[in-house]
């Protein structure tokens, strides 16, 4: 049975935002082994939209960023989305109603699914389909912007704690 993990990097005052938050390398080699690791991943269209990014190679990269892309490539994505007619290669459109396509996955499927996107987090927390979130505090301050919890913070038991490299920390909580 598939964990399903919802986490994501955001700053001290609790917003997400990846353009304003570029990742010092060893975050970015945090996220790349996690990502490696994962079963696939569950994202919003917005957040969908952003990671699109890793679809086509780009002549600046370098060979961890080369790396991360092609891992992302090869991952299943599932994608909830009510506006996108269609989605690119090894990714899935979801029903509208996503609830039963999330547990079915996560009976049929082993390892960890992580979900990427706030507003999608939220909707799975409503349906009790979140098993684990990863706060991952950098050091930035935005003052706006998109809340990593886009409604009421479920209640929460906090499990574990780990630095990530100079400038990360992550805390980790499973429902209460």
């Amino acid at each position: 049975m598939a964990k399903i993990v919802f986490g994501l990097s955001q700053s001290l005052d609790g917003y997400v935002d990846h353009l304003a938050m570029p990742p010092s390398l060893d975050v970015f080699r945090h996220f790349l082994e996690l990502e490696r690791h994962r079963t696939g991943s569950i994202y919003g269209r917005r957040t969908y939209d952003i990671l699109r990014y890793w679809d086509e190679d780009r002549p600046e990269w370098d060979a961890e960023r080369r790396d991360f892309a092609a891992v992302w490539r090869r991952q299943p994505k599932w994608v909830a989305s009510r506006s996108l007619a269609s989605v690119g290669p090894n990714a899935t459109l979801l029903p509208e109603y996503i609830g039963a396509t999330i547990r079915r996955l996560k009976a049929e499927l082993p390892g960890e699914i992580a979900v990427a996107g706030p507003t999608l987090a939220h909707s799975l927390t409503r349906l009790g389909l979140i098993d684990e979130y990863r706060l991952c505090f950098r050091p930035f301050v935005l003052g706006r912007g998109t809340s990593y919890f886009a409604g009421p913070r479920p209640p929460l038991r906090l499990v574990a704690s780990d630095r990530v490299g100079e400038e990360m920390v992550q805390l980790t909580y499973v429902p209460a």
